[in-house]
């Protein structure tokens, strides 16, 4: 959400909210490890596990990510708002402030300045790690991406404000939900809690530290394709997770690609979401990078501008 003046570090109000937004999934876990013991779980569950999960997770992968903070599609406002709400169910903040995060990272990536980088701010090896993954978000010394600064473009869109603005109502909305409905299909309030702590709290453990993983453990860990000059690798080992965020170096080469995938092997679901939009005209001029522009940047090659094609 915008911001009055550039606060650039984060408030320890701020952190303190991080902290409990961190913590309490992670006791959901807990919870959901002695629920499992005693067997207290249905198919039902698990199906609005995996359901809300989905729905958190593409609205942070394509609403959030592919197309506020790149542009790599477009879409009516209706159905850029619908997936930027679905991406605040999955409680990693406000979308004006994430998109300034990620726009930050990738204007210093692995260099002073990256808010979260595994090689920055907090060390390297396994505090570099930590530092990347969670820490950040409870550091009081980190600059933040400041919406002003670094999203003066979605700022303008008044709709994207509020929704933002409307962001802990709308987390939770996405807690409430699964409670509700746990409540009416177990009959009880035992099942409302049961159904919560799986599709509620579990969920957004597990999506988070799914997010997480690619700012730490894909700056860190895997393959690398192109000539860029930072620490960005592929991690095939999370791409189903992800949702395809884990082709990371190929993201990090061309950030405004609509599919991170590029090859038929890196299996990107988030570029298949977004294709079936097009297909149905639901989304519009998704930008590709073919083949020969991929090979401009692989090493030994020429320096070259990043070349986009735009698919109508």
């Amino acid at each position: 959400m915008p911001e009055a003046r550039p606060h650039k570090t984060m408030s320890k109000a701020t952190r303190y909210v991080n902290i409990v937004a961190v913590v309490v999934p992670f006791i959901g876990v807990l919870a959901a490890i002695v629920m499992l013991w005693n067997s207290a779980v249905t198919w039902f569950d698990i199906a609005m596990l995996v359901g809300t999960y989905l729905i958190s997770a593409f609205g942070v992968t394509v609403g959030y990510h592919r197309m506020l903070t790149h542009g790599a599609v477009q879409a009516p406002k209706w159905v850029r708002y619908a997936f930027v709400v679905a991406g605040s169910t999955a409680v990693e903040g406000p979308a004006l402030i994430w998109a300034a995060d990620h726009r930050k990272h990738h204007a210093h990536t692995d260099v002073e300045g990256d808010p979260h980088s595994p090689h920055i701010g907090g060390g390297e090896g396994l505090k570099g790690l930590w530092h990347a993954h969670v820490g950040w978000l409870w550091s009081t010394e980190i600059e933040r991406g400041w919406p002003r600064k670094h999203t003066p473009d979605l700022l303008r869109d008044k709709g994207l404000v509020r929704i933002s603005k409307w962001f802990p109502w709308i987390a939770l909305t996405g807690l409430i939900i699964p409670f509700l409905a746990g409540w009416a299909y177990h009959g009880s309030l035992a099942g409302g809690l049961q159904t919560f702590v799986w599709a509620g709290l579990v969920r957004v453990f597990f999506i988070h530290h799914v997010t997480w993983s690619v700012n730490s453990i894909c700056h860190f860990s895997g393959y690398r394709r192109f000539d860029v000059d930072d620490h960005s690798r592929n991690n095939p080992l999370l791409a189903i997770l992800t949702l395809g965020e884990s082709w990371h170096h190929n993201h990090h080469a061309f950030p405004r690609s609509a599919s991170h995938g590029m090859r038929w092997y890196e299996i990107d679901l988030s570029a298949l979401l977004i294709k079936g939009f097009v297909a149905v005209g639901l989304m519009s001029k998704p930008v590709y990078i073919s083949r020969e522009q991929q090979a401009k940047k692989l090493p030994g090659s020429a320096p070259q501008a990043e070349p986009v094609t735009d698919a109508a």
